[in-house]
């Protein structure tokens, strides 16, 4: 598997036979919203150069569901399968095209092509009330993608112990887990590797405090190959 960071909480994760993209945001749609919130670090405009099977959008704002990025990719290419929930769902569709756009919820399970990746949407607690995770499973190894959201033993407990990785906020700012919390919440799930997240794109924050055991830090646009 190899795992490239496409900043803030997007992350491309490429099996070889299947690319799933989560929340790609590859624009300053924040910053020209909030002039506070400028994008730092500069978008490696070669991810527009792959196609995703499939978008996993996992709330409806826009550092996660930017419509801006979501557009280059669903009009430049076809046929790719979008899961997300309803607050985004019932935006995305008005890109039309031959994608196959797919409303989940907690619980919800999508299998991808020929069983290569299959998808466990998990629940979140955020100020988004239709946020999701999202649970990955390929080869015999599961991927926790938490999406924003606060510590919580409603989402904890409907996670699998002893994950092979999760990926997780650590900007305690938003209705997310501060780093404190982070940790806590990586220990609670067994989570073998740990990729922080949602920090340094438009913040002063660096991911520095954050150090726990199998902590994995990707630079924006960075690779990884693990777990082959």
């Amino acid at each position: 598997m190899k795992i490239t960071s496409l900043g803030q909480n997007g992350f491309l994760f490429d099996t070889g036979k299947t690319k799933l993209m989560t929340d790609p945001y590859l624009s300053d749609s924040v910053g020209r919203s909030d002039p506070s919130r400028h994008r730092r670090v500069p978008v490696d405009e070669s991810v527009f150069g792959i196609r995703p099977d499939i978008l996993f959008f996992t709330h409806a704002h826009i550092d996660h569901y930017d419509p801006e990025s979501a557009e280059r990719f669903l009009r430049a290419y076809d046929g790719i399968t979008v899961l997300c929930p309803e607050s985004v769902w019932r935006e995305v569709r008005k890109f039309g095209g031959s994608h196959n756009y797919v409303e989940v919820s907690p619980g919800v399970e999508w299998t991808e092509g020929d069983g290569d990746i299959r998808v466990v949407t998990t629940p979140a607690v955020h100020s988004d009330p239709f946020a999701v995770g999202a649970l990955i499973y390929h080869g015999g190894r599961s991927f926790y993608v938490t999406g924003d959201t606060l510590y919580s033993r409603k989402v904890t407990s409907a996670v699998p112990r002893g994950i092979d990785a999760v990926f997780l906020p650590i900007n305690g700012r938003g209705n997310n887990m501060n780093q404190a919390d982070a940790e806590r919440f990586a220990a609670a799930v067994g989570a073998k590797t740990v990729f922080p997240c949602h920090y340094g794109i438009y913040d002063d924050l660096d991911g520095s405090g954050f150090d726990m055991p199998g902590t994995v830090k990707l630079r924006p646009f960075e690779t990884v190959e693990i777990w082959k």
